[in-house]
């Protein structure tokens, strides 16, 4: 089986449980994608993973066919059962190198729509057909599935004609480890300022506008807020936040810029809200990990954020692209510190109960057994 990313980051972060899994379970994996440092640590995990000659950001349609005739080289000498692609541009270049390599199953997780789909730029808006023309071509034939995480994507793909509706699975994300992600001793201490964590990529469309907005607001009305941003620039997205902005941000004290960050779990054992206010979203991994760790959550009523926080049950949602109602949520959690226990409480129990990996691991093996028969 191969495992297609369009980082080694986003494998090792997001895949590895599925792909030692598979492993125990007696399959062999070759995971690929763009080189990185992340290949390395895949590999001490005795995993096998194999850079790609890939630019996720290209468009030179002789470096994007000279990518698919390496793929093709390389399923044909692999040979593997199944190719799983994650992303749109690995979706599609994955499926298309497997068709032409002659693979019997692929299956396709699409986590969100993406830039090309989410953004009103109007390169965005001229790649649009492009791709959905692309999409079609590679998610048909009856050894396809897509994977989405969402019940508006379901919809959406739907509605543009991109798959049939037979080969569509909705399975909730990648999955948390909830015993790593935990709830963390002890109340807070109120003598200290209130820790308000942004976990995500530096990119503009997860409301980093917004959540600064808010902290200039809430800051000026002398509320006891610490704001903090946790994630690096993506140099692959067009929406990625220039590294100067985050560091004016920094410089006029309006919040820490912590950048990449391994351990997760220690840095949400250390914050006391987390709030993600996103424009659109597959199923945000990080938002989940903070739920896992009963952290009172504040995100935005859109796709795929909507689907992890249910208003005033497990978290606050607020309208997209609205700071001020941002600043509202976070200033209504840090008043009502039973309210933010309460809603922290609540999220570690969704977590637990539709969120943790073996959940999300089991039903994507039984879309594996499904295409190839095993079972």
């Amino acid at each position: 089986m191969v495992l297609f990313a369009n980082t080694d980051w986003y494998l090792y972060n997001f895949r590895r449980s599925l792909a030692l899994s598979l492993r125990h379970a007696g399959h062999e994996v070759l995971l690929i994608s763009p080189p990185g440092p992340y290949g390395e640590k895949l590999r001490a995990l005795g995993l096998r993973w194999q850079p790609l000659p890939m630019d996720r950001r290209s468009l030179n349609p002789l470096r994007e066919a000279a990518l698919l005739w390496h793929m093709w080289g390389l399923f044909r000498r692999e040979r593997p059962d199944l190719v799983h692609g994650f992303t749109i541009k690995c979706a599609v270049y994955g499926s298309l190198a497997a068709r032409l390599a002659g693979v019997p199953a692929r299956v396709n997780a699409v986590a969100g729509m993406g830039y090309v789909f989410t953004s009103n730029e109007p390169k965005a808006r001229l790649l649009r057909p492009v791709v959905r023309m692309l999409l079609r071509l590679a998610l048909g034939g009856r050894g396809a599935r897509l994977i989405l995480q969402n019940p508006d994507d379901v919809a959406l793909f739907k509605a543009a004609g991109l798959v049939d509706d037979s080969q569509v699975r909705l399975i909730a994300g990648s999955g948390v480890d909830c015993s790593r992600f935990a709830a963390r001793d002890g109340e807070r201490d109120n003598a200290t300022p209130l820790r308000v964590l942004l976990p995500a990529r530096m990119l503009w469309d997860k409301g980093i506008a917004e959540f600064i907005a808010a902290a200039r607001r809430l800051k000026g009305e002398g509320r006891p807020i610490d704001f903090l941003l946790a994630g690096a620039p993506d140099p692959g997205n067009p929406a990625a936040v220039p590294e100067a902005e985050l560091h004016g941000w920094v410089d006029n004290g309006l919040m820490q810029w912590l950048g990449h960050v391994d351990d997760m779990p220690a840095l949400f054992a250390s914050v006391d809200m987390v709030v993600l206010p996103s424009y659109r979203e597959g199923l945000p991994k990080g938002l989940i990990e903070a739920a896992a760790c009963a952290l009172p959550l504040v995100t935005c009523d859109v796709p795929g954020c909507r689907d992890v926080v249910t208003d005033g049950v497990d978290g606050l949602l607020v309208p997209p692209r609205d700071a001020h109602a941002l600043a509202a949520a976070i200033a209504r959690l840090q008043d009502d510190p039973a309210l933010a226990r309460r809603l922290g409480h609540a999220a570690r129990a969704k977590a637990l109960a539709q969120f943790d990996e073996r959940i999300v691991i089991a039903a994507t093996l039984a879309v594996y057994r499904e295409l190839l028969g095993d079972g």
